[in-house]
């Protein structure tokens, strides 16, 4: 048997196959396990869960963010450009603010409400119903934009690359396996999924780099990175000759080919703008940590969700070590002829270095959690649709219906959203390569979702007209843009004509800078509107003030230990940028 063989072999099929046997088996007890001690389930439990353990959520919000995006998409920009991509990645510091900020507001209205929220719910009980109800519509539009789309498209692609198998077999196949799983195992099945798929995925990418930097160093694995970053340093050549490289986060000189990508600081500004609104305001994450039983004391629940955050800030340090540097290392050795690694499409990176490191059935155990990744993080998505649909547009239209025709609505309108989602990947194809698609669009809905959500949170003088408009007309205008970008190839097209003349101001601007001027454009109109509408009542204002009784609760939640694991995260982030400066 030829253990370093390039290619899956049979014992890597055998593998798999007893692999996604055992992972079925465990789910499938862990929810009777479930079922047994549950008295009275209904849909809130299987939309939300019931409470797990701290580490359980940090690997849930692990798994729910780690898609095929990052094994295609990531590993991809990684072979192509690097580690600027890296500020959406390093984002780590910003699930603290989801523990430490944000869930005592959410949590404060879980009591007021005597239900978990959802975060239609929250803006509904803070501005209108109408923001809410806008807040579940947009959610689902970046479902199928963003969601859905990329992960059909980019789980085809892994799969093909990978396993061989044809694309459209491999993106249909992973939706199907998705919805019988999310049907069969709901909630509960996500999170145990997770917490299995977690650490199988973490070390199986970590053996993909460190036996990739030990191929490109002559089998030391010290060398391999020095020569990925001197290859790096070779790459990104201008106009003027000048290599550039793409060894660095930051390209200030507007003659490197990547500014429009990575404009300076801009391009932080930009990232943590869309990181605020993923991390703190996104059903599909913030699900994760509001799970709890009826009854549970608050601080309680504080404390398991912070800690849990604190947990995923330390996983979300991995997937740039996990996923881009793996493609930058499948680069620097596809640039060496005598390696015998070939790479004839970036996408492929990942999927290509899998089969040409690891030993043969190693490659059979890594694919098990990279699949079981896949449809926990598409699972999670399905899970969500279910939530904002049912909770926030049928339960209040048709009242008393059974818990049954609650669920099973919720799974028509997942397979509605899955339908649109895969009508649309011929489009997505067209606006440029696949992370940057992503965070394009992500840039158009996040700063509508960080307006409405922060001034409703930090000012109690924005009224509920105001987050109405900014949540309306900061998506709309969001749309246009996209819109533009669909007829000018991303603004990069010579376009004739008034109109189009006209508004290079609007069309032609780099998307980070546009992004972070329509958040400041939101924000100043929500501060006028506030000015000529009825002020916010004074129930609306209870649901963030927090009464002295309150503030105890949420000093209780927390001890120096959470503090001191809080930095550890935050100055993790800073020396990757200090590094990679």
């Amino acid at each position: 048997m030829n253990w370093n063989s390039h290619e899956f072999i049979w014992l890597d099929w055998a593998i798999i196959i007893i692999g996604i046997l055992a992972v079925t088996w465990a789910v499938w007890r862990s929810i009777q396990k479930d079922k047994r001690s549950q008295q009275g389930p209904d849909s809130e439990d299987y939309l939300f869960g019931k409470g797990e353990p701290w580490y359980i959520i940090g690997a849930a919000i692990f798994a729910a963010n780690i898609g095929s995006e990052h094994l295609v998409g990531l590993a991809g920009t990684g072979a192509k450009a690097g580690v600027g991509m890296a500020h959406w990645e390093m984002q780590g510091w910003m699930i603290l603010i989801l523990g430490w900020l944000f869930v005592p507001f959410y949590q404060l209205l879980n009591i007021k409400m005597g239900k978990i929220i959802t975060m239609p719910d929250f803006l509904k009980y803070r501005y209108t119903p109408t923001t809410g109800s806008w807040l579940s519509i947009i959610t689902l539009i970046a479902y199928v934009l963003t969601k859905v789309s990329v992960t059909a498209f980019t789980g085809g692609i892994f799969m093909q690359s990978l396993l061989g198998l044809p694309f459209w077999f491999g993106a249909i196949g992973l939706i199907v396996l998705t919805g019988i799983f999310t049907v069969l195992g709901g909630m509960k099945g996500v999170m145990t999924l997770s917490a299995i798929q977690t650490p199988i995925l973490i070390l199986g990418s970590f053996l993909v780099l460190f036996l990739g930097l030990s191929a490109l160093g002559g089998g030391n694995i010290a060398e391999g990175w020095t020569a990925m970053i001197e290859h790096a340093k070779t790459l990104n050549v201008g106009e003027d000759g000048v290599a550039y490289g793409t060894n660095r986060m930051f390209h200030f000189n507007t003659g490197d080919p990547l500014y429009d990508d990575y404009p300076g600081f801009w391009v932080f500004i930009g990232a943590s703008i869309i990181g605020f609104w993923y991390w703190c305001t996104d059903q599909h994450i913030v699900q994760r940590v509001l799970g709890q039983r009826k009854g549970e004391p608050a601080d309680v629940v504080m404390k398991r969700a912070r800690r849990g955050t604190i947990a995923a800030g330390y996983f979300k340090l991995l997937p740039v070590f996990m996923f881009l540097i793996p493609g930058m290392v499948a680069a620097a050795l596809a640039a060496r002829p005598d390696s015998g690694f070939s790479l004839s499409d970036p996408d492929t990176a990942f999927g290509s270095m899998v089969k040409f490191v690891l030993p043969a059935g190693v490659k059979g155990i890594v694919t098990i959690g990279f699949i079981s990744a896949l449809v926990a993080s598409l699972a999670a998505f399905f899970n969500s649709c279910a939530t904002l649909f049912t909770e926030d547009f049928y339960k209040p239209m048709f009242k008393n219906k059974s818990e049954a025709t609650y669920v099973l609505v919720g799974r028509i309108a997942t397979v509605v959203v899955v339908i649109l989602g895969i009508v649309w990947i011929p489009i997505m194809m067209s606006l440029g390569s696949l992370y940057d698609y992503l965070q394009g669009i992500q840039s158009l809905l996040a700063p509508a979702m960080v307006a409405v959500f922060a001034l409703g949170i930090f000012s109690k003088r924005i009224t509920p007209k105001a987050g109405e408009a900014g949540m309306i007309v900061g998506f709309i205008i969001g749309m246009v843009r996209l819109l533009t970008n669909i007829f000018t190839n991303t603004g990069k097209d010579v376009m004739t004509g008034w109109f189009w003349e006209n508004t290079t101001w609007f069309w032609q601007t780099n998307w980070l800078i546009f992004e972070v001027w329509l958040l400041v454009f939101i924000m100043g109109m929500m501060v006028v509107v506030s000015f000529f509408t009825p002020k916010p009542t004074a129930k609306q204002i209870e649901a963030i003030t927090f009464t002295g009784d309150y503030k105890a609760l949420i000093r209780k939640s927390w001890n120096k230990w959470d503090v001191i694991a809080s930095l550890g995260v935050v100055a993790l982030c800073a020396l990757f940028y200090i590094y990679f400066w």
